[in-house]
């Protein structure tokens, strides 16, 4: 895996987002004319607010979750044009530039293992779960971090519906293998699909969640279209794109990373400026859309999450399990 390099974004390439910066007083306007406006659609109050960003589609019905609040989403064009997603190339341009190449309907997401309910569920039928979508603005921290206002559903709350026995220990994700869809897989620098693996609890927690958009949009290629895992307190790479097949599993599933470098990239991942990558520091982090390279910030333990999620890791010992 290459060390990350500061953003090469210009600072007249950034997108305006002052609509997207107007959205809670669009918002309350929208609520305070009745719930008959919001069931208009994207032709209705989600397509006045949410109009602006990018060329995707509008997700409508949107509520906006209290995680986040406070912080200042990292602006449209950097969220979209500074990607890790090796299956679409592998500069930080790279899947923007190929994203057209992925293909994302139909798509599918199969469901198996250590469940009494198995099955195959249409993107479309995932997207419909919730009639009331959640924006949730998260932090995501690698070498270099972001605010992204996420739209998604709660994993959890999609995981029950098949029914996840008492073996169920762990849930297993494997991102979409096909060459033609995806370049980047035309060449063998992993082991292709790429997969990803939380304990059980960390999948059910409120904060882990299956995003289907982003800035109240269906999602970019770029950023892991139609779906993709979304664990704000652990770092980036944990966060598994373009999902076809999830898998609920007794024993400790492998993740792409911690089997290409064990000693580099562990399986838990959680954001801990005390435990350093073998080539780099990770106490402080730069953040993207603040100047050409970004400014530096103090990483916090999980992320800033740690009252939320500490919890999960009580009497374990973080630097043995990175």
């Amino acid at each position: 895996m290459r060390t990350y390099r500061p953003g090469q974004i210009k600072p007249s390439e950034i997108t305006n987002q002052d609509i997207w910066l107007k959205r809670r007083q669009l918002i309350k306007a929208g609520m305070a004319a009745g719930a008959g406006l919001l069931l208009g659609g994207a032709s209705g109050l989600a397509a006045a607010v949410y109009a602006g960003p990018g060329k995707n589609q509008k997700i409508a019905l949107l509520k906006e979750s209290d995680y986040g609040a406070g912080m200042e989403p990292t602006r449209y064009k950097s969220i979209t044009t500074y990607n890790n997603f090796y299956e679409l190339g592998y500069g930080k341009r790279a899947p923007a530039e190929n994203a057209d190449a992925l293909k994302t309907r139909p798509w599918s997401v199969k469901v198996s293992g250590e469940c009494a309910r198995p099955g195959v569920m249409d993107i479309e039928d995932i997207m419909k779960l919730d009639q009331e979508e959640r924006i949730y603005r998260f932090r995501c921290v690698e070498a270099w971090s972001m605010v992204v206002p996420w739209v998604g559903i709660p994993l959890g709350s999609f995981l029950k519906r098949f029914e996840p026995g008492s073996k169920a220990k762990y849930v297993e994700f494997e991102t979409l293998y096909d060459p033609e869809r995806m370049p980047g897989q035309r060449r063998e620098v992993i082991d292709w699909p790429y997969r990803e693996g939380l304990r059980i609890d960390e999948a059910m927690h409120p904060l882990a969640l299956l995003a289907t958009g982003l800035y109240g949009e269906v999602l970019p290629g770029q950023n892991g279209a139609p779906l993709r895992l979304v664990v704000p307190w652990k770092y980036g790479f944990k966060s598994i794109k373009s999902i076809v097949s999830i898998r609920f599993t007794e024993e400790q599933p492998i993740n792409t990373w911690n089997a290409i470098a064990g000693d580099e990239y562990g399986f838990f991942a959680n954001v801990n400026p005390k435990v350093p990558h073998p080539r780099w520091s990770q106490r402080r982090h730069r953040v993207l859309g603040r100047g050409i390279f970004g400014s530096k910030e103090d990483t916090l333990l999980f992320n800033g999450y740690a009252e939320d999620v500490a919890s999960l890791y009580s009497g374990m010992d973080l630097r043995k399990n990175f």
